[in-house]
């Protein structure tokens, strides 16, 4: 899959996720802290910082995952550190654990300075994907 060409009317493409690199090892996307993704009071929302969490894991543990095999996500928590109004937040996933039937990746979000915004972990499961591209 090109994830620079990823399919639209999804919710990467309503948050203005760019995906900017993608390996088994390693995701990282970008996001605009605009209104659109911002909370009523104007500041970033943390369902936003959390989708785009779990958007960078769950390429990553597709990528990692066996072949005709897909990634869904079971569980995230995150923590967030610091409020934006405005610039780009940037959000890095590294696996902590890839296993046959789970994973488990660790995303950081940072401002366009490197300070923290959030922290997040979450676990995937790896599941056979049926012959129309979903899961069994």
């Amino acid at each position: 899959m090109n994830f620079h060409n990823l399919p639209k009317e999804t919710l990467i493409e309503t948050l203005g996720i760019r995906v900017t690199e993608a390996s088994p090892d390693r995701v990282v996307a970008e996001m605009e802290v605009t209104p659109k993704v911002h909370q009523p009071f104007g500041f970033l929302h943390g369902g936003a910082s959390v989708a785009l969490a779990e958007t960078v894991a769950s390429i990553g543990a597709y990528l990692a995952a066996p072949e005709g095999h897909t990634s869904f996500g079971l569980e995230i928590n995150a923590n967030h550190l610091r409020s934006m109004q405005s610039g780009k937040v940037q959000a890095v996933a590294t696996p902590f654990h890839k296993g046959r039937t789970t994973q488990v990746w660790n995303i950081e979000i940072r401002d366009e300075q490197g300070r923290l915004v959030c922290v997040s972990r979450c676990t995937l499961a790896i599941v056979p994907m049926d012959r129309q591209g979903s899961n069994s």
